[in-house]
């Protein structure tokens, strides 16, 4: 992928960057009207890729999904230990391309039996995510896995470990970092244009109802056997699990302190990527709350607040982030970057991305919109009289917009650019080794909040 640096260039008009910023080898493009459309006519190279997938459930469909119009992939294989899992990837491919994927029930029986295979999709449990991946690294085969890369430090550390030694190529999908509207925003309106002014305060928030956060339940028929699931890892040492409580690990793993971080890793993990990506580093340290105070059978917090310190070019900023499984209101999730001259708020979902300029004190944006990096957004509604008696309150800021939207689902981009990368046509947009000091932070904010303390994090904390 082209080094979007070059932004930095003079004379680097909109248009240029429009078409520059290309998703190398995605057959994707940045340009109006839209800030992403497909390029139309893409025929499939002749380098086909062999993918494999470890892990059928929800996720995988997803990624699938948006997977289906990106050319030059061969579907070979599909793993998971629940067999109606495996049954329906297969339908899936089966019914989409009309050809036969193998299927297996063991990972490792699947990377020894397909030789051919060259990439491998991980969409397994945080606690499988880093033995998977290493398996598949070890077997010679390039690795897409999604975030978080573990449900350990160590785990994650192990990830890079391997891909050095093996130098097969291994993306971790923090699927923002090829949006083109994130690296627009970054890029050219925060970074060229410095729209914001200085940015001294981020905030974040993934707002989930309860309906959406209650247990997952199937019918128990369709699922692995007792033996099956301690052979996985679904159980714990010295513990006789009913059946019951294995499957309900099973299913809801991400409930369990041994088999994943919680809400805060499995919902915050995307955004507080976005804080170290934009922020150009780690936090130097991370105080927290949290609490049981709904779902009052789970291992992990049910919701989680925390803060984190940066020290920034500019000086100091500090970030808030909070994870709520028990209510949406307040805009679902969505992250805000908060400047003297303006604010930014972007999202995957367009209607949460929202721009915002001080009235009175920051320069016009006026040349942005003519020139097309921005547009003026509908005026908001009548100010209420009591703002006009209120010393303390500030004018009402500007309201503007991105000039277009991402029109294909938001994986996409991100997985494009994973297998343009193994034709040798881009560089990836989030290996494991720049995912690992992006997460790193994450995994101090529960013991921050359960020790209730501020925890300064030092290399040993963050890196390898």
């Amino acid at each position: 992928m082209e080094n979007l640096t070059s932004l930095d260039n003079a004379g680097m008009t909109r248009r240029s960057f429009l078409h520059k910023s290309v998703l190398a080898g995605a057959g994707l493009v940045l340009g109006a009207p839209s800030i992403l459309k497909a390029v139309g006519g893409a025929e499939a190279p002749s380098n086909m890729i062999n993918v494999g997938f470890i892990g059928c459930g929800k996720q995988h469909e997803v990624l699938f999904n948006a997977m289906v119009n990106i050319p030059g992939l061969r579907y070979t294989a599909v793993c998971d230990i629940m067999k109606d899992r495996v049954g329906a990837a297969y339908g899936r491919i089966r019914s989409r391309f009309g050809y036969d994927p193998k299927r297996y029930i063991d990972a490792a029986d699947m990377l020894e039996k397909e030789k051919d295979l060259d990439a491998v999709i991980v969409t397994t449990p945080d606690f499988w995510h880093a033995p998977h991946t290493v398996m598949s690294l070890q077997a010679g085969k390039h690795v897409y896995c999604e975030k978080m890369m573990s449900n350990s430090l160590e785990g994650a550390r192990s990830m890079v470990k391997a891909m050095d030694e093996t130098g097969k190529l291994c993306q971790i999908g923090h699927q923002r970092r090829s949006n083109p509207r994130y690296i627009y925003t970054l890029k050219e309106l925060i970074q060229r244009h410095k729209i914001c002014g200085r940015i001294i305060n981020a905030n974040a928030h993934w707002n989930r109802a309860v309906s959406s956060s209650r247990d997952i339940t199937v019918p128990a028929k369709i699922l692995p056997n007792k033996e099956t699931l301690l052979k996985y890892g679904y159980g714990r040492p010295n513990e006789n699990l009913s059946d019951e409580e294995l499957q309900r690990r099973f299913l809801n793993w991400r409930l369990y302190k041994d088999l994943s971080g919680g809400p805060i890793s499995d919902l915050g993990a995307h955004q507080i990527d976005i804080f170290n990506w934009f922020f150009g580093g780690p936090p130097k340290s991370v105080i927290a709350s949290g609490g049981c105070d709904y779902f009052k059978d789970r291992e992990h917090f049910d919701n989680v607040m925390c803060i984190f310190d940066y020290e920034t070019p500019e000086g100091g900023a500090r970030a808030f982030y909070q994870v709520l499984t028990t209510t949406s209101a307040g805009g679902g999730y969505a992250e805000s970057f908060m400047g003297t001259d303006g604010t930014i708020e972007i999202s995957e979902r367009s209607a949460y991305t929202k721009i915002y300029r001080e009235s009175g004190s920051a320069p016009s944006w006026e040349p942005l919109v003519q020139q097309g990096w921005l547009k003026k957004a509908a005026a908001a509604g009548p100010a209420d009289s009591s703002d006009a008696i209120a010393s303390y309150a500030s004018a009402a800021p500007e309201a503007f917009a991105l000039p277009g939207d991402l029109n294909l689902p938001p994986h996409q981009p991100h997985l494009a650019n994973f297998f343009a990368a193994i034709r040798g046509e881009a560089k990836l947009n989030c290996d494991a080794r720049e995912a690992l000091e992006s997460e790193a932070p994450i995994y101090w904010v529960n013991p921050a909040a359960e020790r209730n303390e501020i925890i300064k994090l030092t290399e040993e904390h963050l890196h390898t």
